[in-house]
């Protein structure tokens, strides 16, 4: 039995074929889709989850699910779920995601009710894994992988690799030394969705992890689906800072500090990623968002002099790619 066929049967089952029209709701990064269904009897939408278990583990997105509710954090409740099948039935937090609707004019209000959520994420106290220096490096390591390698088409030399690893180890020193917390991990445009009460939804929080205070804050605001002004960025980095609690206090300088090494460990790890996605996973609409991830990085190199070195590293492989094209 396919895997449609054999969701259609457990919602029958469920419901006593009460739920019809069943329709892809969202493209996903992961081995995991999700389909918009309705109920027949009441009208409601609904959405379920198929994570192959084979491929994709439902019980952190489930033990997240708990902790983000348990500090009002305004994430689907769960209401009907089979383990060994993989599929889960979730509230429908509706299909309006904050890339659809930021603008000038409607900015500062999502991102303050974004601010808001993120700061509740933060006081969860969780048992999940760590953010550590090893699952770092691992994110940055699919840099040079499927970006310079396998996109670009570059092998580092050795003095470009040595360079490579000094800069990896001033980014894992900048995750270290500051506060860790909850991290969703991906808490960007297209995983929050507009609600009426209690903005935002967020969805997509399966991979959290306890880790640096800014991650998401920069997956938020050097988001790779958007792009802001610098002092927008500063002004709504002020707005997060008038939130936390005195024990939390950090300086604006730290923080930016913090902010935008960080931007660099997750835009490295990115890059990769959207490759991978392209020659592995034969999604090639990501590689329409590599300029304003390697922008970002760029534009924090030109900002700290220690990052020179990768500045550098991306130079040469993009003059190497400019003459590969012109031949």
């Amino acid at each position: 039995m396919d895997r449609l066929a054999q969701l259609h049967l457990w919602l029958n089952e469920l419901a006593e074929n009460t739920y019809h029209d069943l329709q892809p709701a969202s493209a996903d990064a992961s081995f995991r889709q999700y389909f918009r269904l309705t109920n027949r009897q009441d009208g409601k939408t609904y959405i379920v989850m198929d994570a192959p278990p084979d491929k994709e583990d439902c019980h952190p997105f489930v033990l997240v699910t708990d902790l983000l509710r348990g500090v009002g954090v305004n994430a689907p409740d769960i209401i009907a779920i089979d383990i060994k099948q993989g599929f889960l039935l979730l509230d429908d937090l509706g299909d309006e995601p904050y890339l659809k609707h930021l603008d000038e004019s409607t900015a500062d209000g999502l991102y303050i009710d974004a601010i808001d959520a993120l700061v509740k994420m933060q006081s969860i106290d969780g048992i999940l894994p760590a953010y550590d220096r090893d699952m770092l490096q691992t994110e940055m390591d699919l840099f040079e992988t499927w970006y310079v390698n396998k996109h670009i088409g570059v092998t580092l030399d050795q003095q470009q690799r040595n360079s490579l690893e000094t800069v990896f180890g001033i980014l894992l020193d900048n995750a270290e030394q500051q506060p860790q917390v909850f991290v969703h991990r991906d808490f960007h445009s297209r995983n929050l969705m507009i609600t009426n009460e209690n903005n935002p939804g967020v969805i997509d929080y399966q991979d959290a992890v306890i880790g640096p205070v800014t991650y998401d804050l920069v997956s938020l605001f050097k988001d790779c689906y958007i792009e802001w002004p610098r002092d927008k960025v500063e002004h709504w980095l002020d707005l997060y800072l008038a939130r936390v609690t005195p024990e939390q206090l950090i300086e604006k300088d730290q923080l930016l500090r913090w902010f935008d090494l960080m931007g660099v460990q997750r835009h490295l790890k990115v890059l990769g990623i959207f490759a991978r996605l392209n020659y592995r996973d034969n999604k090639p609409q990501y590689l329409r968002d590599l300029p304003l991830t390697l922008k970002y990085i760029l534009d924090s190199c030109e900002r700290y002099h220690e990052l020179q070195p990768l500045k550098r590293i991306l130079d040469d492989i993009n003059d190497v790619s400019l003459a590969g094209q012109d031949s």
